[in-house]
């Protein structure tokens, strides 16, 4: 048997994550498979956790208020090195680019355990951005076993940074497989966060910015060219705006009150796809949404200087514009003036995977157990 500990800490991780514990379920006679959450995110992680049903196994229950990438670390590492310890896992597999993933593998190295990395191989190869996950993930990717790359370009950049090619698996990326089994799930708009974003005869804007280096001037600027496009008239905004207090304080100074603005609390993760569903066009600084939006037809434009996912902007689906409101407001009003500019990013095929990502996954690492199993 072996035996696999799946380790994650917020919300993203345990959507990307969700689909490869449900695989690895299915081999209750070759794989023994623990979850250990450090909640590194609380409230945003147990929305995910209710929804797929996962129960960790352990809970380390890391979270503080405005806590410092340093502080998650320094506690991640010394909780997940007591737990390995005692564990003794045969492989540890962790997904991103968080401070949890670069903690967890260098607690599971460390320990001499083999690593998985989902999601490997994404770059800027620009250290300041995303910070700190581009150096987290490239710290990840350096210790594991196993690097399970969404793209080719991902696995080109893994193979110019000298990792060798048997160690790489192009497999799609799982934020397609859970996309697609939430966005079968029903929701009850009636009873549900998202029930004050119907609107008729406007177009919806689905805005997420929360990203740490978006803080401070970075966010006002996003919010000033919100407040602008708000005035068009026939657009609704919708935000769900995340808990850090640099965001939720930020956002709500500039924009409460503001006609045609919606700021939501969090959403769980099937509202959030309800909302993609329902959007003409995203504006977000988050990776995953990057990945998501194209699925559903959805054009993205991307409120951040550079992305470690240029394979949307090659194919077309996503367009970076940095956080100048004037270039914002430009490129959006782009989009909803100019019906060919929208359907040429909407109809745009989605390079980032089928829906069979988890499936790969596992079947490579079950073929590392056969492949270590003498022959009879």
């Amino acid at each position: 048997m072996l035996r696999i500990l799946t380790i994650f800490g917020t919300r993203p991780e345990a959507i990307k994550l969700a689909p490869v514990l449900r695989e690895l379920a299915r081999y209750p006679d070759q794989i023994v498979s623990r979850t250990c959450v450090t909640a590194q995110h609380r409230e945003m992680l147990d929305q995910v956790l209710a929804l797929f049903g996962i129960v960790p196994d352990v809970d380390l229950d890391l979270m503080q208020p405005d806590q410092t990438p340093s502080q998650v670390a320094a506690a991640a590492l010394e909780r997940l090195d007591d737990f390995l310890q005692r564990e003794r896992p045969d492989w540890v597999l962790v997904q991103g680019d968080t401070t949890t993933v670069m903690a967890a593998a260098i607690a599971a190295y460390h320990r001499r355990i083999r690593i998985g990395h989902v999601e490997a191989g994404l770059r800027t190869h620009d250290k300041w951005h995303p910070f700190p996950e581009e150096m987290n993930r490239r710290i990840a990717d350096h210790l594991s076993d196993l690097l399970f790359a969404p793209t080719e370009r991902a696995r080109q950049n893994l193979l110019a940074e000298g990792i060798p090619d048997e160690r790489i698996r192009v497999t799609g990326n799982t934020v397609i497989d859970a996309l697609l089994w939430a966005a079968s799930l029903p929701l009850d708009v009636r009873n549900s966060n998202v029930r004050t974003c119907q609107r008729a005869n406007v177009r919806t804007l689905l805005v997420t910015a929360h990203r740490r280096e978006s803080f401070g001037e970075p966010l006002r600027r996003i919010c000033a060219a919100l407040r602008t496009l708000a005035g068009r008239g026939d657009v609704h905004i919708v935000y769900p705006v995340h808990r850090n207090p640099n965001v939720w304080e930020t956002v709500h100074a500039e924009l409460n009150g503001t006609a045609n603005i919606t700021l939501l609390p969090p959403v769980n993760y099937r509202e959030l796809v309800y909302l993609l569903q329902t959007c003409t066009l995203v504006l977000t600084d988050s990776g995953g949404i990057q990945e998501e939006a194209p699925s559903l037809g959805k054009p993205v434009l991307v409120l951040r200087e550079v992305t470690e996912r240029p394979e949307g902007v090659e194919a077309g689906t996503a367009r970076v514009v940095g956080t100048d409101p004037e270039r914002i407001v430009a490129e959006t009003n782009r989009l909803l003036d100019d019906p060919q500019a929208y359907e040429t990013m909407a109809r745009a095929a989605n390079p980032y995977g089928d829906g069979h990502a988890a499936e790969r996954i596992v079947e490579a690492i079950v073929g590392q157990l056969r492949s270590s199993c003498p022959t009879t």
